[in-house]
């Protein structure tokens, strides 16, 4: 009872309450306790209400205990690494993420983007998935060791369910790479990828929606020019020193440097992959890699935008090379993922109902400019019976405000300008209600507008 007189709190809030919640209900004559049970009540613990009240929780359909999330032991078991620990790690420690390319609706499967980032380059790999799925994950990461020149020794990563979980981990232990994950909700500690994410995913494939094997298959044919267009061709600054001077917070940069330029510059990379990859851009053209990542872009719109998706095939060099030179002067974005969707055009979808009689009902109000809406449609309805129902009052006042528009126009500056186009007038008649009085304004003369 007295559980119930609590609003059946827990325990460990009725053990405090239940010297006052007696002494209360004694008061008003709701109870009259033993002094011997008084007492007991009085020194009970806080876990003796809960162990009696478990039978009637569950007969009353109370909740269960919260039981902990079937992750939480992998998580546990990854140790966290924060933005402080990376302390100028070797080539091979990894950032990982996913992107989704979901557009604006994240109901359905869509397709992901892995992306890895070398934290000591700035080295950026990225791999399309058709669906998260940790066994999927796994494998691509199994290709990607194959392509990426250097060797994977850390991989750390965000708590998503799909990096954190046995599979991940027992393919971290099997290849030997170091399982590192970020703290919850703090990004800070993932900050390169997450610049990668956005300065390279979002920048070169958009935000939107990609399903099916056709647009992953879109995204492997983009990733493939790109990865060698980033890492080659692509400076990226790099944090040198942070102090802060009071409220005011000062940083220095490094020169910008490519990925490339940085393994190469830093003695820990072994010599062999330094020829092999100042031997490898030796052979990349850059106009050649653009050439292909605008192509590969134009066909991910078209998967996106039409369905069936249709495959653009890339333009030559030459003229590719020829409208680098005017690209400048395009005011349209020049890749095409980037672009906005093309406006679909306004049609009306209802015939109507009054097209039969607007010639009549403009007769009546050049007539009689001070009529309403409602008055418009009773004299219609007086000569055509049953032909138009009082629902359509709406629809008439929307017809009366756009001739009392142009009526108010024809009077302010002249019966010409009624049927011409005038910055003024938009046609959205919320927009367009003071219209008439600012041309007024603009029209009278400098004393008529200081009376006014």
């Amino acid at each position: 009872m007295l559980w119930e007189a609590s609003d059946r709190i827990c325990g460990k809030r009725l053990k405090p309450l239940i010297p006052m919640l007696v002494a209360a209900m004694e008061r008003h004559e709701h109870l009259a306790l033993d002094p011997v049970v008084r007492e007991r009540l009085e020194v009970i613990s806080a876990a003796t209400p809960d162990r009696i009240l478990g039978p009637v929780r569950k007969q009353a359909g109370g909740r269960g205990r919260r039981r902990t999330a079937p992750s939480s032991a992998s998580r546990r078991a990854v140790p966290i690494r924060t933005y402080a620990d990376w302390d100028d790690p070797p080539p091979g420690f990894f950032e990982a993420d996913l992107v989704s390319h979901s557009g604006p609706l994240t109901s359905g499967s869509f397709a992901q983007t892995l992306v890895l980032t070398d934290i000591s380059s700035g080295w950026t790999e990225c791999a399309p998935l058709l669906f998260r799925e940790q066994q999927l994950l796994t494998e691509v990461l199994t290709v990607l060791r194959g392509v990426i020149p250097l060797p994977i020794l850390g991989f750390d990563t965000d708590n998503d369910t799909v990096f954190i979980n046995e599979t991940v981990k027992a393919w971290c232990e099997t290849s030997g790479v170091e399982f590192t994950r970020s703290r919850p909700y703090r990004k800070n500690d993932q900050a390169h990828i997450e610049q990668k994410n956005g300065a390279v995913v979002r920048r070169m494939v958009g935000c939107r929606r990609f399903e099916g094997l056709a647009a992953v298959a879109a995204l492997a044919r983009l990733y493939r020019p790109m990865r060698l267009f980033v890492n080659f061709f692509q400076p990226s600054f790099r944090l040198a020193e942070k102090r802060r001077e009071g409220a005011l917070i000062r940083k220095r940069y490094h020169a910008p440097l490519t990925p490339h330029q940085r393994l190469v510059a830093d003695p820990r990379t072994p010599q062999a992959l330094k020829d092999a990859l100042d031997a490898q851009h030796a052979t990349l053209d850059p106009v050649r890699l653009l050439r292909d990542i605008r192509a590969a872009q134009q066909a991910l719109v078209e998967i996106a935008d039409i369905a069936p998706a249709k495959t653009s095939d890339a333009p030559p060099l030459d003229a590719f090379l020829e409208g680098l030179k005017l690209a400048w002067r395009s005011t349209d974005e020049v890749r095409p993922t980037a672009r906005p969707k093309p406006s679909k055009p306004r049609y009306r979808t209802v015939p109507d109902p009054l097209e039969a009689v607007t010639d009549t009902l403009k007769a009546w109000f050049d007539a009689d400019p001070g009529v309403t809406g409602r008055q418009l449609l009773d004299r219609l309805q007086v000569a055509h019976p049953g032909g138009y129902p009082g629902s359509l009052a709406r629809t008439v006042q929307r017809r009366l405000r756009v001739w009392r528009r142009e009526r108010a126009k024809a009077l302010v500056l002249g019966p010409s300008s009624a049927a011409t186009a005038s910055p003024e007038f938009s046609g959205d008649p919320l927009r367009d209600a003071g219209a008439p009085r600012v041309a007024a304004r603009l029209s009278a003369p400098a004393a008529d507008v200081a009376s006014a």
